[in-house]
């Protein structure tokens, strides 16, 4: 990657973060604008502490160089210049709408807009914005640095072009992209979550285990990680919204267990908060 390039981000949590923390690896200059001081300086901090201990595992990293090419702020307008930019706020319609035309407003013409949602319609936010052949979704999967894929969206008027530079970008990450056609969950959610919510089920149903569930997939089938373990570090409440967002579009098969709203009603979203088909205390 080009290290004059600018890439933003707006939203500084997990995601975000991650987004960032990738691009600014990768040699951009990276822009991350958050919605207040507080939330600046946490964002600033976990980029931060992601770089250092990227830095930790790979000797040739110059964190001290990496973390000068990143600026945290809460003014849209320092994304003016970018020639990417990615929202990776909340998985809320109505939010992310709100950011996105936030964000179409100070941007310049040749710059693609993008957004991390897992599950929301890129053509129905495409209407927060004035170019839709310059949007699309990129759909980062966390923890962002240690994956190795990105999920391009194509919505119904994005640019064959834009496309070709999203694919760029991504292996500039040395990540590799897939292309999907705009649909609910695209291809990664929908079969992910459908997953992960069959395993939801078997542990209401007692069929075993959440470690015996897991294990069926690691050992059976050669997944790297369990889906309850996987629905822990996405987090709960993030599963939960991607599935009554898919159940709204596909139907019922999607319709989350009651287990995982107990769950999420308690507040055990997974690691993020200590705990939840597993205990994560020991690892925060």
């Amino acid at each position: 990657m080009n290290g004059a390039e600018q890439i933003g981000v707006l939203g500084g949590g997990r995601m975000g973060a991650g987004i960032a923390h990738a691009f600014l690896l990768a040699g951009a200059q990276v822009t991350v604008v958050e919605r207040d001081a507080g939330a600046a300086d946490a964002a600033a901090q976990r980029i931060g502490d992601s770089i250092r201990r990227s830095a930790e595992r790979d000797p040739d990293l110059d964190s001290a160089e990496a973390a000068s090419r990143l600026r945290v702020g809460v003014d849209v307008a320092d994304l003016a210049d970018a020639s990417l930019v990615i929202e990776a706020v909340p998985e809320d319609r109505m939010l992310k709408h709100e950011s996105l035309a936030r964000v179409d407003a100070v941007l310049g013409g040749s710059a693609v807009l993008a957004s991390n949602t897992s599950s929301i319609s890129i053509d129905d936010l495409a209407a927060a914005v004035r170019d839709h052949s310059r949007f699309l979704g990129l759909h980062f999967f966390n923890p962002v640095p240690a994956s190795a894929l990105v999920e391009i969206v194509r919505g119904s008027a994005t640019d064959a072009a834009v496309i070709d530079l999203a694919r760029g970008w991504v292996a500039s990450l040395r990540k590799t992209p897939i292309v999907v056609r705009d649909s609910p969950g695209f291809a990664s959610s929908r079969l992910g979550v459908m997953l992960g919510l069959e395993a939801i089920r078997m542990l209401e149903e007692g069929v075993a285990t959440a470690e015996d569930i897991d294990a069926a997939m690691t050992l059976g089938y050669r997944h790297p990680m369990g889906p309850l373990r996987t629905t822990d570090i996405v987090g709960l409440d993030v599963r939960l919204g991607i599935a009554e967002e898919l159940a709204r579009e596909l139907g019922e098969r999607f319709a989350p267990p009651a287990l995982l709203r107990t769950m999420v009603a308690e507040g055990r979203l997974g690691r993020k908060s200590g705990e939840g088909f597993y205990n994560w205390n020991e690892e925060r």
